[in-house]
């Protein structure tokens, strides 16, 4: 159920810049896909969830306010995570979210955050090379990533061996009104994984 705060809290989220144009019910919609896919895993929510690259507050957000779960957002930009901050702080946010400002590279190595997470979620923070390796070490072993695609299937866009090697198995693409992709951690992180900040992407594994 969308509530009033998340509402306003994602309308000056879109005045500052931080979501597109779109309209906010339909962004809402794709944020909730994020749920559903979870659903499809678990029948009950999350204990610990993380949202790589949160920017403008999707899905987090809408996650935050539809789970009881303990939610960290993570932006490396300080503009970002302090409008996260300030729009927590008004009457009727949820008061179950952590937000973090830095660089997942090096956040993944905190020993409060590596590991500790059932689900990571992934809304546009980088090609799926950058955003498995960034997000793998966030998650406990049988911890999920879920990834937002694009609208038309592209295939070749995950490499199966290459993620087996980072610890992760790809479960494949599903549908719920958009397209996302599930990925299960099998084993445990590598220890240079990841690698230092920038490398991700300008190495990229797959």
């Amino acid at each position: 159920m969308v509530n009033d705060w998340l509402l306003r809290a994602l309308e000056e989220s879109r005045a500052r810049g931080f979501l597109g144009p779109g309209p906010l019910v339909d962004q809402i919609e794709h944020a909730e896909g994020f749920i559903q896919c979870w659903m499809d895993i678990s029948a009950s929510p999350p204990e610990h969830f993380l949202d790589l690259g949160s920017g403008g507050g999707l899905p987090g957000l809408v996650l935050s306010t539809m789970w009881v779960s303990h939610g960290v957002l993570i932006d490396s930009m300080q503009k970002r995570t302090n409008f996260l901050r300030e729009i927590l702080s008004w009457d009727g946010a949820p008061t179950n979210i952590e937000v973090i400002t830095g660089r997942a590279e090096t956040i993944a190595r905190d020993s409060a955050l590596e590991g500790s997470f059932d689900l990571v979620t992934a809304r546009s923070f980088g090609p799926p090379s950058v955003t498995a390796e960034c997000a793998v070490r966030f998650l406990h072993l049988g911890g999920v990533l879920i990834v937002s695609e694009p609208p038309e299937e592209q295939l070749g866009r995950w490499n199966s061996s290459a993620l087996r090697r980072i610890g992760l198995k790809d479960e494949g693409g599903v549908r719920h009104n958009a397209a996302f992709r599930v990925l299960t951690k099998i084993a445990e992180t590598p220890t240079d994984i990841p690698r230092e900040v920038g490398v991700p992407a300008k190495r990229p594994l797959f």
